[in-house]
């Protein structure tokens, strides 16, 4: 039975264009600005300037760039797949709005300004840029397929975010928070994994191969694993002697209820509400989810001032 495709109302091309470029999902990008952030409270560091700050910013933008170009080569691998899921039908270009050699075009288009201007802004940049090119590309033809892999590679993903806006700047990031980003990332992807097992119930190959290897039970005890974990670690980070001397408070430790509200939370719009399939959305329109990464932030600008 032929699939049949959706068309939208209304929208032009280059809408379309946009769309497939996915700009919800700039927003796992920020933490590209991570190091940036956590090392104005650093006293050890000397020399942050607004430069430097516009040169994380760079490295963000540069980093949007390239992961819309990744998603772009994502969605014309999946085509066949997309066109049977019922929400992923509607990606432009697997509802057959964007042609293929259009989007080939733009994806080669978008990796070259992106990891360019990385290089612009030193080589490491550029290096970091290439590397999750070439990570998120082998994992597009290969590595999706494999499950668990495939997971650790979308946190490894995270983790090249997190290393990019520190050679942006030229600080050094914490190993601690790199665990911690890994583990974040993760848990999200676990979540997503077990709302599409779940969504999508006996079809769920059909839409994703390595779902057939997943088990919903398998998937819960992961992410309790992963959860707990995440927490943990955070925690260690706040209360690490090192981290206490760089940013010369005890007070880092405040964030704690912040971080586990956050996973509650997070847990109970996977578990009671059946969400999940899209973090990024979840992140930036459940209130109390915003409210407590308002509170988080400001703590740490309080600590950062006050130490």
């Amino acid at each position: 039975m032929t699939a049949t495709l959706p068309r939208p109302e209304s929208g032009s091309f280059v809408m379309n264009l946009v769309r497939a470029l996915r700009p919800a999902q700039w927003s796992k990008n920020v933490i590209v600005l991570a190091a940036f952030f956590f090392a104005l409270g650093d006293r050890s560091l000397s020399g942050l300037t607004p430069e430097l700050g516009l040169r994380a910013l760079a490295s963000a933008f540069f980093f949007c760039l390239v992961s819309s170009g990744v998603y772009l080569v994502n969605d014309l691998g999946d085509i066949a797949a997309d066109r049977l899921h019922p929400l992923k039908c509607r990606r432009p270009i697997a509802a057959g709005l964007i042609a293929p050699p259009v989007a080939w075009g733009l994806a080669v288009a978008l990796f070259a300004v992106g990891i360019g201007g990385g290089l612009l802004l030193n080589i490491r940049v550029g290096v970091a840029l290439s590397a999750y090119v070439v990570l998120q590309l082998v994992y597009t033809a290969w590595l999706k397929r494999i499950a668990l892999v495939d997971v650790m590679v979308i946190a490894a993903g995270f983790v090249l975010r997190a290393i990019t806006g520190a050679v942006a700047v030229a600080v050094p990031i914490s190993p601690w928070l790199l665990l911690c980003t890994f583990l974040l990332a993760l848990f999200l992807g676990l979540c997503k994994r077990r709302h599409e097992k779940i969504l999508l119930d006996d079809t769920a190959e059909q839409h994703r191969a390595v779902l057939e290897k997943y088990n919903p039970l398998l998937l819960d005890q992961l992410i309790a694993i992963v959860s707990a974990c995440t927490i943990l670690a955070y925690s260690i980070y706040t209360l690490w002697p090192d981290t206490i001397e760089k940013f010369g408070s005890r007070h880092l430790g405040l964030t704690i209820p912040f971080v586990i509200f956050g996973v509650f939370r997070y847990l109970d719009l996977v578990y009671r509400h059946g969400k999940g399939g899209q973090p990024e959305q979840i992140l930036l329109s459940d209130g109390p989810l915003l409210v407590a990464i308002a509170l988080f932030g400001a703590t740490v600008l309080a600590v950062i001032g006050l130490g």
